[in-house]
């Protein structure tokens, strides 16, 4: 009995060891990380980083954290945020943001606000942590804007995994409901009764590829960008509108997307009239807009349902042969 007692006595010490030992180094690496961040001409500030956990976790806790890279204008700055990981599994991390935090660019800040938001993130067990997979949780976000816009989601949640089929392929999946859009896109509607305020649903489902992999090089450096996305699926509902897209691009260095997607949608004279009222469509390409997909939805033998591709060339967009604009520049900032 005496030497069970022993042993595990000189177990429990080496168990303590071990988390004196990897919390102390957990806790080094994070202030280092700080200070090669100044060193490179970062702001990164933390009036406190401390880990706990004691016996089985190492949860570190950052206070008053301050992030910006001068190379992006990206800032964000945060009240407190926390790195959770049991002890013997380092390497896969809850993450925990605070209620209210800022994200700058640039051209405005933005306040977040929300009741829930934390993901689960595994990383390789390597140095340059490469991410594997990831889910977050967002409940009862608000975002306000000194642009002068607001929005907000009810209940949010994103996941992401590390396909083998790929040196650098994601699979991506997000879910809202109760989306309410921008503000300012709302109010450049000019119509109160086009649409209701908020969208019901969201689904979006890609394989998107990267040229680089999300590690920690992607926060110090570059964030790698998008070169390939297979759009699986692309669900919208709101109000009487249904939009339904999928296909394929690929994205060149410039971020300009070259691809066909394929656009269903019910009640589509209503999405012409939010691209006019919104000036996403010009008031001299409505008539022609509409008079050419009228064509395409009868060949259906239901006029309010259309079912026509979406060409991404050279920089613009054709919905079926009618130019309709010019296309977006996909780039992470």
């Amino acid at each position: 009995m005496r030497n069970l007692i022993v042993i595990a006595m000189i177990l429990a010490g080496l168990w303590g060891g071990y988390w004196y030992i990897g919390a102390s180094a957990t806790e080094h690496a994070f202030k280092a990380w700080i200070a090669d961040r100044q060193d490179e001409g970062w702001i990164a500030e933390a009036t406190d980083i401390s880990t706990r956990g004691f016996p089985n976790r190492f949860d570190t806790i950052f206070t008053d954290l301050e992030l910006a890279d001068p190379d992006t204008g990206l800032s964000w700055v945060a009240p407190e945020f926390q790195i959770l990981a049991l002890s013997y599994k380092p390497h896969h991390v809850i993450a925990v943001w605070p209620g209210t935090q800022v994200i700058a660019t640039p051209e405005q800040r933005i306040q977040i606000a929300g009741s829930d938001v934390k993901g689960s993130i595994m990383v390789s067990p390597t140095p340059d942590l490469t991410l594997e997979r990831s889910s977050i949780v967002l409940a009862d976000i608000t975002m306000s804007s000194t642009a002068g816009w607001t929005s907000a989601l009810k209940h949010g949640q994103l996941a992401t995994r590390q396909l083998e089929d790929g040196d650098n392929r994601h699979e991506i999946h997000f879910e809202a409901a109760n989306l309410t859009p921008a503000s300012s896109f709302v109010q450049s509607l000019n119509a109160d009764d086009l649409l209701p305020p908020v969208f019901e649903g969201i689904t979006l489902k890609a394989n998107v590829d990267f040229n680089a992999p999300w590690d920690r090089t992607a926060i110090e450096k570059a964030r790698p960008q998008i070169t390939h996305i297979d759009l699986n699926e692309l669900k919208a509902n709101w109000g009487e509108l249904e939009l339904w897209l999928a296909g394929a691009a690929d994205v060149d260095a410039q971020g300009i997307p070259t691809g066909n997607i394929t656009v269903k949608a019910r009640n589509w004279r209503q999405m012409i009239e939010i691209a006019r009222a919104s000036g996403a469509l010009a008031p001299e390409l409505v008539s022609t807009v509409t008079g050419a997909l009228q064509f395409v939805a009868g060949l259906s033998g239901d006029e309010s349902t259309l079912d026509v591709p979406l060409r991404l060339s050279g920089g613009r967009m054709f919905l079926g042969p009618v130019p309709i604009g010019t296309a977006p520049v996909i780039r992470l900032r």
